[in-house]
């Protein structure tokens, strides 16, 4: 694992060409060895306090009982802009990413978009390109694109298109449930993802990686 240099834009134009420029370096085909050990990452927010929380966990695929888990904290630096969430979320992943003494996770399932994004670079691409690491884009809320709703049963799905091309897959997790949108972030094609998402699917609408991740993100209110 490598961590890339993460610098925050200047203004929204500064963060439109960095993202144009990072999506040259999104690859959407499979390049890890076996899967053995995943992580979840989830961003949550202090508000009073400008602080973002971010909360990974990780774990293994086969039995998805944690094995790790960790936060991190870091100002907020960067304006809630929709298209733009990973510039405020990226700093405090990649801060506890450093966290990782011992082996880098096979896979990372990152609450957000990867590559179903305007511009195909949410923040499952941005956190895979600057790591280096796998990553596939688990979100609960579509950002862009069309799609004909899937089946109510779990594991139905539908092709997520923007502008004639495919972006990722609304995936029906739990049945009469709203659906999820997974898209490859880095290092892993469309078909996998939702292949491993389907794998972390146990009785909840979330996959246990991100799902464990959103409980250990929320803010304690004290």
């Amino acid at each position: 694992m490598h961590l890339g240099i993460m610098k925050n834009p200047d203004n929204y134009k500064d963060a439109v060409r960095i993202q144009n420029k990072m999506r040259n370096s999104v690859s959407l085909v499979n390049n890890f060895n076996t899967i053995k050990i995943i992580a979840g990452i989830d961003v949550g927010y202090d508000v009073r306090r400008n602080m973002a929380k971010a909360a990974l966990v990780v774990m293994d695929i086969e039995t998805l009982e944690p094995i790790e888990e960790f936060t991190a904290f870091e100002t907020v630096s960067f304006p809630y802009i929709p298209g733009l969430l990973s510039f405020r979320e990226a700093p405090v992943i990649m801060k506890i990413l450093q966290n990782l003494k011992h082996r880098a996770p096979d896979m990372l399932f990152i609450d957000g978009h990867g590559i179903a994004h305007p511009r195909r670079l949410g923040i499952a691409a941005h956190i895979g390109v600057l790591s280096g690491l796998p990553a596939i884009g688990v979100a609960k809320k579509k950002l862009c694109g069309t799609y004909e709703e899937p089946d109510v049963k779990k594991g139905s799905t539908s092709i997520l298109h923007h502008k004639n091309e495919c972006i990722g897959t609304v995936l029906r997790s739990r049945d009469h449930v709203k659906p999820l949108y997974i898209s490859p972030g880095h290092n892993v094609d469309h078909d996998t993802a939702v292949e491993l998402v389907k794998r972390c699917l146990i009785k909840y609408r979330l996959p246990e990686p991100t799902r464990l991740a959103d409980k250990l993100s929320k803010v304690q209110k004290t």
